[in-house]
C-alpha cells in the first residue's frame, strides 16, 4: 500500500482552517470541496488514459482521454459527500457510486447499511472518499467490498489520517494483490480514547452539515 501526503501550502491554509473550531458549516464545506479538488489533483496522477485522435486549428495531432471504463468515486455516505464535488469538478466523465458506512461508536467498527454501486466492478479504476482515516475500520471494510466486486485499482482520498489507521489499513489489505493508495492532507499525531484524530478537525459529518452543539 502506498501513502501519499499532499505537501503543498494551499493544502496546509486550507487544512488549517478546517480544523479551528470557529469555522461554520458552510465555510467548512466550502474549504472541504476545495481542499477535495487539491486531493484530486494529486489522487489523479495515474488515472488510466488511452490515445485519441484530434485535430487541432494548425493540424491533427494525438492526445489522451480517460479509458474506458471510466473511473467510478465512491464517497462513503455521509460524510464523504461533502468531498464528491470537488472530486468530480475534476473528473466530470467519472461515474459515481455511494456506499453507506458509520461506526459504531462503542466497538469502533464500522458498519455498512447501504450501498448504491455496480454489481461488477471487474478492471475499474475506483477512487473512495471519506474525510477521515482515523480507525480505518470503514475505509477497510469499503476496500474489500470493492474488491469482492472485481476493482483492481483502488485510491484511497482522505482529508486527514492518523498513523493507526494507515497500520490498520496496511495489516488488512496484506494479503490482497489488488494497488491500493492513500492520498491524504495529512497525517495527525494519533487517536485520542474515543477514536478521534489529534489534533483533528472534530467529526467531519457533523462539521459539514451543521449538527454539531
Amino acid at each position: 500500500m502506498d501513502v501519499h501526503v499532499a505537501d503543498h501550502p494551499l493544502i496546509a491554509h486550507k487544512l488549517t482552517y478546517l480544523r479551528d473550531k470557529r469555522t461554520d458549516s458552510p465555510t467548512f464545506r466550502r474549504l472541504a470541496e476545495e481542499l477535495m479538488t487539491l486531493l484530486a489533483y494529486e489522487a489523479t496522477r495515474e488515472v488510466r488514459v488511452e490515445p485519441f485522435q484530434i485535430e487541432t486549428p494548425v493540424t491533427a495531432t494525438t492526445g489522451i482521454k480517460l479509458s474506458n471504463p471510466k473511473p467510478l468515486v465512491v464517497p462513503i455516505l455521509r460524510a464523504g459527500l461533502g468531498m464528491l464535488e470537488g472530486m468530480v469538478r475534476l473528473l466530470p466523465s467519472a461515474e459515481v457510486g455511494f456506499l453507506g458506512m458509520q461506526r459504531n461508536e462503542v466497538t469502533l467498527e464500522a458498519v455498512t447499511y447501504a450501498n448504491r454501486l455496480p454489481d461488477d466492478l471487474t478492471g475499474r479504476q475506483v477512487f473512495v472518499l471519506d474525510p477521515m482515516l482515523a480507525t480505518g475500520g470503514s475505509m477497510s471494510d469499503a476496500i474489500h467490498f470493492l474488491i469482492d466486486r472485481g476493482a483492481d485499482d483502488i485510491t484511497a482520498v482522505c482529508l486527514l489520517a492518523a498513523p493507526e489507521g494507515i497500520a490498520h489499513l496496511e495489516e488488512s489489505l496484506a494479503s490482497t494483490n489488488v494497488p491500493v493508495r492513500v492520498v491524504t492532507g495529512a497525517v495527525d499525531e494519533r487517536l485520542n480514547e474515543k477514536g478521534y484524530i489529534v489534533p483533528g478537525l472534530g467529526d467531519a459529518g457533523d462539521r459539514l452539515y451543521g449538527t454539531v452543539d
